[in-house]
């Protein structure tokens, strides 16, 4: 079977591998106080064109969010995303867990607009009974959505000045940010988001990595006590130059934009190919993940050979799937679904 139902299905980038091994009999200190740690967070706050962001490593994009949001937010406090956002759909309550509502926003494309923003808030403060309700204080977005879709730079910045306006946090789960950055189209740069974000994270599970996140504060505000957080949330590895090691070799001679870039491209073949057979999307985007909608016994065929993920029902007849290319797609992989959906459509 060929899998591209996700990006994480393969383990890591060989040159992550060959440091890993490289350096497997150093002796280091723990929970990422090691000076792999503390070289990759220079790289990264180079990067990001803030020298002076706290910068963090954590395990996974689970404990990442419910993490940051459990630290940024009182107990009366709740995020505020869209509908299909993350920490709303796929994280099993873990947000909610730590005492915390997610209040979510519709969306058709994934993204959350400062107005949405705006009309929410001044809703809750203008309400009567607002102490009775879970106080709006920190905004959640992902670039790309869980649809592939990405925010402008535009959108990003009436964001941040809504949120910057009304007092709230703005949060930017990264956990697919180089394909992201590296999307035809993209207009937003790291520098950015670093600038225009309280906090938002690096992901390295879903672009080469084996496993972790590289957390990115900009507001000093919310570091406060954060690696107490990190602890008690179970995200600090004692390892912990696990981490570091990871990411000082993605963020070495601009490897974690590269393998990105190749995935994207990779999925721009794909999409085209599905574009060539007038395979309608779900949404559209330019980003590594593909959401055709296309008939059941086409997807039967398809899955004798493939494995992707299922999204919705659209009709009796129709379901719209997700194919994802990631930084270890075989290109000849692509090359041979091209030619199967050409066969079949």
């Amino acid at each position: 079977m060929i899998y591209f139902n996700n990006d994480y299905a393969e383990g890591c980038h060989e040159k992550i591998l060959e440091a890993l091994a490289r350096t497997n009999m150093d002796q280091t200190p723990g929970y990422g106080e090691d000076a792999y740690c503390a070289a990759a967070a220079a790289k990264i706050r180079a990067a990001c064109q803030a020298p002076e962001a706290a910068v963090h490593f954590l395990v996974g994009g689970t404990q990442t969010n419910l993490t940051v949001i459990d630290a940024a937010l009182r107990p009366h406090q709740g995020a505020l995303c869209p509908v299909s956002g993350h920490i709303n759909v796929h994280e099993t309550g873990a947000v909610e867990a730590t005492g915390h509502k997610v209040l979510t926003v519709p969306s058709e494309d994934g993204k959350l607009t400062a107005a949405q923003v705006e009309q929410v808030v001044v809703a809750h403060r203008t309400d009567g009974s607002f102490e009775h309700m879970a106080q709006p204080k920190l905004v959640y977005i992902s670039n790309p959505t869980e649809l592939g879709t990405l925010y402008t730079l535009s959108e990003l910045e009436a964001l941040s000045e809504t949120c910057r306006r009304l007092g709230l946090y703005l949060f930017l789960d990264g956990a697919r940010l180089g394909y992201g950055l590296e999307a035809a189209g993209n207009d937003v740069t790291l520098p950015d988001i670093a600038r225009l974000c309280d906090v938002f994270y690096i992901g390295g599970t879903k672009v080469g990595a084996l496993f972790g996140e590289a957390v990115v504060f900009s507001n000093p505000a919310l570091t406060e006590d954060f690696r107490y957080l990190i602890k008690q949330h179970g995200g600090m590895l004692a390892k912990g130059r696990l981490l570091g090691i990871q990411f000082d070799t993605l963020m070495t001679d601009n490897l974690y934009f590269k393998i990105a870039a190749r995935a994207d491209r990779l999925a721009d073949k794909l999409r085209a190919a599905f574009r060539a057979r007038k395979v309608p999307m779900l949404v559209e985007n330019t980003t590594n993940q593909l959401f055709p909608i296309l008939p059941d016994e086409v997807l039967a065929k398809l899955a004798e050979k493939y494995v992707f993920s299922e999204q919705q029902r659209i009709d009796e007849t129709h379901r719209a799937v997700r194919f994802c290319t990631s930084w270890a797609t075989k290109e000849e992989n692509v090359e041979a679904l091209c030619g199967d959906l050409k066969a079949l459509l």
